[in-house]
Order: structure tokens, then C-alpha cells, then sequence
């Protein structure tokens, strides 16, 4: 079962969000990045949501991966998910950034979008992720099967987060279908779930930290629980652009590649990066459980997303992987 729930709750002073969802940190919308002009370079522009996840492309640019392969990155931050694939298919951006299950949706609708590079996995760590369900301190819920016949609140209907809650609820015995989810943004989760207006809350940092600061109880790491090799989104443009600029869109790939290697080598400046383009403060920053940034995505946990989005409603038709993703 899936509600919108409209909350009227006090706005939380940290203003962030996730691939998965909408609202921005920073304030920005897009179109307000810098216009930078390098000579020689070929200028292109990323559409990505200021968050945590999209934290490799920031500091690639600032290490010189993008103008090395002769581009001149413009990075505009748009204020939601909802507004990423329409801007490639305007051709606003080049490339953008999205979760792989709104991609799987969007193909599904007959869009044809096409993943050049992977963008956040997991931290893979069942004890600890940056996404979680969490309940209060002293809920009867104790395990994933027990959310059964409760209402829980996601960001965004159909989508990666509830896909993955219901699949691990099925995993450990329970029946998804009774899951009662509602749309709740979240930075209202947090109050929501100490109001009692949920019963759990699938929320993302820095507004995890927040829950877990304020005594809520972590029942699913539902990321890595779902499957410890997941990878969650990536950086994608229309098949369309792949097939008629195949040397832009190589160049792309390879200095987000390497930017990606250099965030999951370097965390501390992945933390500092955070800083600049969030109002995520230091102390929120320093506790964050921070995602993978690798290149290879893992097909298995791929097809096992696309399994679970078909059987939970997402989408119509099974995944054509290929076709998807690089």
C-alpha cells in the first residue's frame, strides 16, 4: 500500500537530499553554478543534485580530471530528481545524475536513457550505511519482518526506497504488500517519526545522523541489506547523445572514472568537498557514513534491483541491463 502523506512540520535547519529523492542543501537552483571558460576546452553541463552522493564530480573538477580530457565543466545543481531527466531530454545538460531505478522508470516509459558511469554504491556494511529505516527507541518493531501491516515513510513513491525496504522485508519473513508507505520528504522524516506519524523511516544522511542523535533505533541498513555490492545511481544522458557523440561522451567517462577513484581514496576530502556546495556543517560532516565511489557497477545487483522494481510495481517490463547501462 503507497500514500502521499502532506506533513506541516517546522523546516530542520540542515536542507539536504539524496539521488533518490528532491530538495537541495545548498539553497541553488539550477543554472547557478559559475560560467567558466577555458580555453580550447569544450564546455559541457551536468545536471546533479548537491548531496553527498554527486561529491566525486565536484572534487574532480577541482583536481583538473574533466579539463584534462579537454572539458570545460559547467555542474548545475538542480533542486530535485524530477527535474534531471527532463533537462537531458531538453539537452539543458549533457550528462546528469540519477538513481538507477528512476532510470529503470524512465526506460520503461520509453525514454531511452543510458548510464555512462556509475556515481554511489553502498558502503556495503550491514552494521552501518548512509541510508537506514529507523523507528523509535522504544518501538515494538525489531527486525525488517515486523514493519509488515506498518506505515513507513519514504521520499518518493516507486522508487529505490521503497523497492529495497520491501524486498528486505520479504527476506526476513514478512509480507511487503501490507507495508503502508507514504511520501514524506526527509527533512521532515526525522519529526515525523517523533510524532508518531509513522511508525519507521527510511531516511538518508545528514538527516540519519540527525534521527540517530535524537534516539531513533536503526532496524534496516536497507541498501546493503538489499544487497552489499549495490550500487544506487550513476551519471547517464540520452542513448540518442551516446550513439551521435561517442568521443564526448568517452571523455566523460573517463574523467568521472578517475574522479570517482580519487573521492573513494581520499574521504576526508570527499567530507571537505561536501562543504563547499552543501550547508551540511563540519561536526554532521565528520559523522557521516560516507558511500563507495567505484567505477565497475556490480551486474547482479543490477538485475536483482530490476527484479525487485518489476515485482513491487515500478516498473512494467523486466530491465534490458544492456541497453541501460555501459
Amino acid at each position: 500500500m503507497k500514500n502521499r502523506l502532506t506533513l506541516a512540520v517546522a523546516a530542520l535547519g540542515i536542507l539536504a537530499l539524496s539521488a533518490c529523492g528532491s530538495g537541495s542543501p545548498s539553497g541553488e537552483t539550477a543554472g547557478t553554478a559559475p560560467e567558466s571558460g577555458g580555453a580550447g576546452l569544450e564546455k559541457i553541463t551536468v545536471g546533479v543534485i548537491p548531496i553527498v552522493d554527486t561529491a566525486p564530480i565536484f572534487l574532480g573538477d577541482s583536481k583538473g580530471f574533466f579539463e584534462a580530457e579537454g572539458l570545460d565543466l559547467d555542474i548545475q545543481t538542480a533542486t530535485g530528481g524530477s527535474a534531471i531527466v527532463p533537462g537531458i531530454q531538453s539537452g539543458s545538460y549533457d550528462f546528469a545524475f540519477s538513481n538507477y531505478v528512476s532510470l529503470m522508470v524512465a526506460n520503461d516509459k520509453g525514454l531511452s536513457m543510458k548510464v555512462v558511469a556509475n556515481g554511489v554504491t553502498t558502503s556495503g556494511n550491514k552494521d552501518g550505511d548512509f541510508g537506514a529505516v529507523v523507528v523509535p527507541k522504544d518501538s515494538p518493531i525489531k527486525s525488517p519482518k515486523d514493519l509488515a501491516g506498518k506505515k513507513v515513510s519514504v521520499n518518493n513513491l516507486s522508487n529505490i526506497g521503497d523497492i529495497t525496504v520491501s524486498q528486505v522485508v520479504k527476506d526476513d519473513g514478512g509480507d511487503p504488500s501490507t507495508v503502508d508507505f507514504v511520501e514524506v520528504p526527509f527533512p521532515d522524516a526525522p519529526a515525523a517519526l517523533e510524532n508518531g506519524i509513522v511508525d519507521a523511516a527510511w531516511i538518508l544522511d545528514p538527516f540519519l545522523v540527525q534521527a540517530k542523535g535524537d534516539g531513533a533505533r536503526v532496524v534496516s541498513n536497507n541498501f546493503s541489506d538489499f544487497d552489499p555490492e549495490l550500487d544506487i545511481a550513476g551519471y547517464f544522458t540520452s542513448a540518442a547523445k551516446v550513439a551521435a557523440e561517442p568521443e564526448l561522451t568517452a571523455k566523460f567517462q573517463r574523467a568521472m572514472n578517475k574522479s570517482l577513484e580519487y573521492a573513494n581514496e581520499n574521504p576526508e576530502e570527499v567530507r571537505d568537498i561536501v562543504g563547499t556546495y552543501t550547508k551540511i556543517d563540519e561536526e554532521t560532516r565528520a559523522k557521516l557514513v560516507l558511500p563507495r565511489y567505484r567505477v565497475e557497477i556490480n551486474g547482479e545487483a543490477a538485475k536483482k534491483l530490476g527484479e525487485a522494481a518489476q515485482e513491487f510495481d515500478a516498473i512494467s517490463k523486466p530491465v534490458d541491463l544492456e541497453a541501460l547501462l555501459p
